[in-house]
């Protein structure tokens, strides 16, 4: 026995060990200003040569064997390489395409070339056209937030590690002239957090399966130290658009370190009254998003943690409501980039957000037993409620105002949500906006326009969600996983405004990956009822699809769900559910 428990202590301890990252004996007088990374790092090959070119005399042959499984390591022996020989005149190039997008570098392995040092261009591209082209004002492509044109000198026999950015693509070109590069492998280095997809998905319509999990996959490379909004551009933390990325953790990583810890960064850097990114409605987005991790999650001290600052965010957001209940207020009035030139409808959903900001205060203050303070937030809302805005048909306004009880849901769908379809939608507020088709009972219609408007991106190669979308862009347009075709249009290099015009555009933001947590809330039925997922109703909109069947991660364990469509159009449900976690139906 005495040997079996230190078997037990040994085992545990080495468990401990790589599970408490440790600096060597020799620094450890400096562990206390240590970071260690929250993130994993994987090296994978390319998928696929997308391009190459030789010319003045230069030649590539073997690039096919960089789509071997490497292993880092320079090697004396030759073996299967890439054999590239440039010119005095010409220059060897390449892309290559590592199958969808990554967060992080690439790494070059080189074997015995014919000099020491030998220099070469990387430019990394989230479409294949933007690896392909210039940094130019002219195209919007830019170095902006991370490099993604540089230069590197490459060793003799070694390893090169460079770059830090969001891409798919990456743009190789030997710029040494009268030189022999070999090389046994130029692997992406992808930077991400290794944790387990908790939620799931899957249903009878596979395209609808592939947008649950592409949403999924959005918001999980944008998991990185802090939440970003995009993992080419912004790489910050932009506090409204974490509000769908938010629900897509709650819905498919459950507790993750990395919300609160963005909440707390932009509390503790926008003191009141400044607004939080200078924007009003994202100091409105920051409560309503505490109270969405409340709900599920049910941390009541974290909650209370933010008591002083939410307090005083409230009281000031009070003050910006005048004598006939309207919102007044200021700094960027901002909802999304689309909605931006419909002044009255950006209006419309700024009183929406104050409804909701005040009727989100009121319900965490009871939770943290603020009586007055959710008092005055309850009268609050009640005098907004007063003013009634026109949303001038915007669907970004109608949304909210629908959500926030300002217009019925059902009249805001039939008059602006559903019409035209996917025209007008957007990335950003399409999320609220699904919302609001759902308070109206329109599923169908909101899944509809999740397979027309999302699945278009899907349908142009992409594998994250874009800042942006116009359904009109899918006319005549190009896969962005392939160089343009004449006759064809550009859709990255093309289209965009504002800060994202052409390349500038991200094609990974967070923001966009509402349908991820739309279609587990909406389809398979999960509703949150009570703090911490203690009472969970599940209630399955199934529309055309004949089953649904998933899982949803609460802090008690993972709930278990499957719905089977009869013949008479009856629903069967078999659902299992954790300890603690009272299911209603």
């Amino acid at each position: 026995m005495r040997y079996l428990y230190f078997w037990i202590v040994g085992v545990l301890t080495v468990i401990n060990i790589h599970a408490q990252p440790q600096l060597p004996p020799v620094w450890q007088t400096e562990s206390e200003k240590v970071q260690y990374s929250s993130r994993t790092i994987a090296y994978l090959p390319p998928t696929r040569i997308v391009w190459q070119e030789a010319t003045g005399g230069s030649s590539i042959e073997g690039l096919e064997n960089l789509l071997l499984q490497g292993n880092g390591q320079a090697e004396l022996v030759r073996g299967k390489v890439a054999k590239i020989k440039t010119g005095a005149d010409g220059c060897a190039s390449f892309l290559l395409d590592f199958g969808r997008e990554l967060q992080g570098g690439i790494q070059f392995v080189t074997g015995q070339s014919s000099q020491k040092e030998i220099e070469v261009r990387v430019r990394f591209g989230e479409s294949v056209s933007e690896a392909m082209c210039e940094i130019t004002s002219e195209n919007g492509a830019t170095n902006d937030h991370a490099i993604r044109d540089l230069h590197l000198t490459l060793p003799w026999l070694g390893v090169a590690e460079i770059g830090n950015s969001g891409y798919r693509f990456a743009r190789v070109d030997v710029e040494s002239k009268n030189v022999q590069l070999l090389l046994k492998e130029v692997r992406a280095i992808f930077g991400y957090r290794d944790i387990p997809y908790l939620g799931s998905f899957r249903s009878s319509n596979e395209r609808l399966n592939k947008i649950w999990m592409t949403g999924a996959y959005t918001v999980h490379l944008n998991m990185q130290e802090y939440i970003w909004d995009g993992v080419k551009r912004d790489r910050l933390v932009w506090i409204g658009d974490l509000h769908p990325e938010l629900m897509t953790v709650n819905t498919v990583f459950g507790y993750n370190e990395v919300i609160p810890k963005s909440l707390d960064l932009i509390r503790d850097t926008t003191p009141v009254p400044d607004w939080m990114n200078g924007i009003s409605s994202y100091s409105i987005w920051w409560l309503l998003i505490h109270k969405d991790w409340y709900l599920y999650q049910g941390n009541l001290d974290y909650l209370k943690e933010q008591k002083k600052y939410m307090t005083t965010l409230l009281n000031h957001l009070m003050t910006k409501i005048d004598d006939k209940g309207k919102e007044t207020l200021d700094g960027n009035r901002f909802l999304d980039w689309p909605s931006s030139p419909n002044v009255k409808g950006v209006d419309a959903g700024l009183q929406a957000l104050m409804v909701m900001a005040m009727d989100a205060g009121e319900e965490m203050a009871l939770a943290m037993g603020e009586n007055a303070l959710a008092e005055r937030c309850k009268k609050a809302s009640k005098r907004l409620l007063k003013y009634v805005p026109d949303h001038n048909q915007s669907k970004q306004g109608a949304a909210l105002m629908a959500l926030a009880g300002l217009m019925k849901a059902e009249e805001a769908d039939k008059e602006v949500l559903s019409v035209g379809g996917a025209k007008n939608f957007s990335t950003f507020y399409g999320y609220y906006m699904l919302e609001a088709m759902a308070k109206a009972g329109n599923y169908q219609g909101a899944m509809d326009i999740i397979s027309e408007y999302w699945g278009a991106m899907l349908d142009l190669g992409a594998t994250t969600f874009w800042e942006d979308f116009n359904i009109d862009w899918t006319r005549n347009a190009a896969r962005i996983d392939e160089l343009v075709p004449d006759g064809k249009v550009d859709v990255h290099r093309t289209y965009g405004d504002y800060c994202y015009k052409g390349f500038r555009h991200s094609l990974c933001h967070g923001w966009a990956s509402g349908p991820t947590a739309w279609l587990s809330r909406y389809v398979l039925g999960v509703q949150v009822l009570e703090p911490g997922c203690k009472k969970v109703k599940i209630e399955p909109h199934l529309g055309n699809l004949e089953w649904v069947e998933g899982t949803f991660p609460t802090p008690m364990g993972v709930i278990v769900i499957k719905h089977t469509k009869g013949a008479n159009g009856k629903i069967v449900s078999d659902i299992q559910a954790p300890d603690g976690v009272e299911i209603i139906r």
